[in-house]
């Protein structure tokens, strides 16, 4: 048994190829945590796919539409990958509607695009209606782009919230605990459900848009990918017995109700407490 900041976390292994968790809290009742680990990043892509796939299927069949956030940087690429490949005639792709969790306010075609990565490596191979694509539209600046993709959201809200409750979300951590562009030391308390991120962070340059916690945790199903050693750490301390969501963004994620699953290889895991 472990102890965590939003109750109690039982831990039981799986053939030594995960570990699953349900949580239960005060603070979030009906929300429910899901921590696998595998070897590799190949491993844990696929798993990210085959919960694309199942995430589809089971909206489309209860909602005929299916609403995901992807996320930008380097771990979702292979997820991508298989999804546009041996996973692509798995998904109706008609249902589908792709929006984003942050974005660079660059232009679509700059390296730095999120949106440009996943057009790149996976909506020009899959049949999905442009329609159903949703952009920040990163070549205006952070407090228009975000206005105007609160306007996008709203078309998709889901009464009573003034924004759509995401089927899936996809979200990766830093090693610093950031998520999206939630980075340390940002508002905790919102009131909006996008924000412009116009502050310069250690390296990382400013102008981006962001989903805030508001939009994040009324989602159904949130996934979290990570990967390396490096966020060993970090994971360990954001599941760990110190709430501090400042310091850790990624702590500020607890969709309810919904579910809460991380996907991390055996590196980023390392630090996790043994059971007992």
């Amino acid at each position: 048994m472990y102890e965590c900041p939003i109750g109690t976390l039982w831990l039981e292994s799986s053939s030594g190829a995960h570990v699953f968790a349900r949580l239960q809290s005060r603070s979030a009742r009906s929300m429910k945590l899901d921590i696998r680990i595998f070897k590799d990043l190949e491993e844990l892509s696929r798993a990210a796919a085959e919960l694309f796939v199942e995430q589809a299927a089971q909206s489309a069949a209860e909602r005929n539409q299916f609403l995901v956030a992807l996320n930008g940087g380097s771990t979702p690429n292979r997820l991508f990958q298989l999804l546009a490949t041996e996973y692509r005639k798995n998904v109706d792709w008609s249902k589908v509607h792709v929006f984003w969790g942050d974005e660079r306010c660059v232009p679509p075609e700059d390296p730095g695009s999120s949106y440009g990565q996943a057009r790149d490596m996976l909506l020009n191979h899959v049949p999905i209606p442009q329609a159903n694509i949703h952009r920040v539209k990163g070549e205006l600046d952070p407090a228009a782009a975000s206005n105007d993709y609160w306007r996008v959201l709203k078309e998709f809200a889901s009464p009573p919230l003034n924004w759509p409750r995401f089927d899936l979300v996809y979200l990766g951590m830093g090693e610093d605990g950031h998520t999206a562009s939630l980075f340390p030391g940002s508002p905790v308390d919102v009131s909006e459900p996008t924000m412009p991120v116009i502050a310069q962070y250690q390296d990382r340059p400013a102008n981006r848009v962001t989903l805030t916690p508001l939009v994040f945790n009324s989602a159904r199903v949130i996934v979290f990918m990570a990967t390396g050693e490096k966020k060993a750490p970090t994971f360990a301390e954001v599941l760990g017995d110190r709430y501090n969501p400042e310091r850790y963004p990624a702590q500020r994620i607890r969709p309810d109700p919904g579910t809460l699953i991380w996907l991390v290889d055996e590196a980023a895991a390392a630090q996790l407490p043994e059971e007992s």
